[in-house]
Order: C-alpha cells, then structure tokens, then sequence
C-alpha cells in the first residue's frame, strides 16, 4: 500500500493506492493520528486506486471518520470501486459514509 496526503484548500486528500490489509495498516495509522491529532475538519480519502481491503483497513477509515467526526470534522470517501466497494456495501458503510 501507497499513500499520498495533500493539502487541497482547506481539506486535507490522502490517496490510498494498492491494498490495505492487515500488513499494511500499522504503516497508515500514524498518518491517521496526525490527521485526527492535527485537528483537520475536512477530509477527503480518495480510494480510486485502493484494489482491495480487509477488515483491518475498514477498522483503520472507520477510526478516523469517528474521531474527526467527534471534533465536528467531515470525512468523504471518494472513488470507492470494485472490491473496496463491496466490503463497504457488505457491512452497510456506504449508509454511514459519504461515498462518492
């Protein structure tokens, strides 16, 4: 898994590429945190180019959407596809989450 974080106007963009799984997530979780710790309140996750997640990478997103959201922030999930997409309407998140 590769990830890139960005600052777009006022919204801090990670862009997640590859897989995230069990293997991968320890590597992510500081990005996380900072996001959470640096108090952003807007934050978009792109996952167009996420080709597959597991139940350690969906715990890892819906983490951070609770805890931005708990200091009055916004999490957007966009370009989920294929597998990614799958898991997320499997477990109802795309009820939950903003997905575009």
């Amino acid at each position: 898994m590769n990830h890139t974080l960005v600052q777009e106007n006022e919204t801090a963009v990670l862009r997640l590429r590859g897989e995230l799984d069990a293997l991968s997530c320890p590597e992510l979780r500081p990005v996380l945190d900072g996001l959470v710790q640096d108090g952003r309140q807007r934050v978009t996750v792109d996952l167009s180019e996420l080709r597959l997640i597991d139940s350690s990478g969906v715990g890892a997103m819906v983490s951070l959407y609770k805890r931005v959201r708990a200091n009055g922030g916004d999490v957007r999930f966009v370009g989920v596809t294929a597998q990614p997409l799958v898991i997320f309407k499997l477990l109802r998140l795309d009820r939950a989450f903003e997905l575009t």
